[in-house]
């Protein structure tokens, strides 16, 4: 027997995963103006990505999916 997942839980599913990914991305290029309430500028953007970023795909599958 195959499962459908219903419109509803498929709607907050994907608004879960767009919002993950914003933050994935906040995280990993902004040290300044996350909620972006003015325009990005230059001073916004870190000048060097530390840490290792490669783990944050999988987390944001693995949460969404849980």
């Amino acid at each position: 027997m195959t499962k459908t997942v219903s419109p509803e839980l498929l709607g907050r599913m994907d608004a879960y995963w767009r919002a993950a990914n914003y933050l994935s991305v906040g995280q990993m290029y902004l040290c300044d103006n996350p909620l972006l309430k003015r325009p990005l500028i230059l001073a916004d953007v870190k000048h060097m990505l530390l840490g290792h970023s490669g783990t944050t795909s999988a987390a944001r599958t693995s949460f969404t999916c849980t």
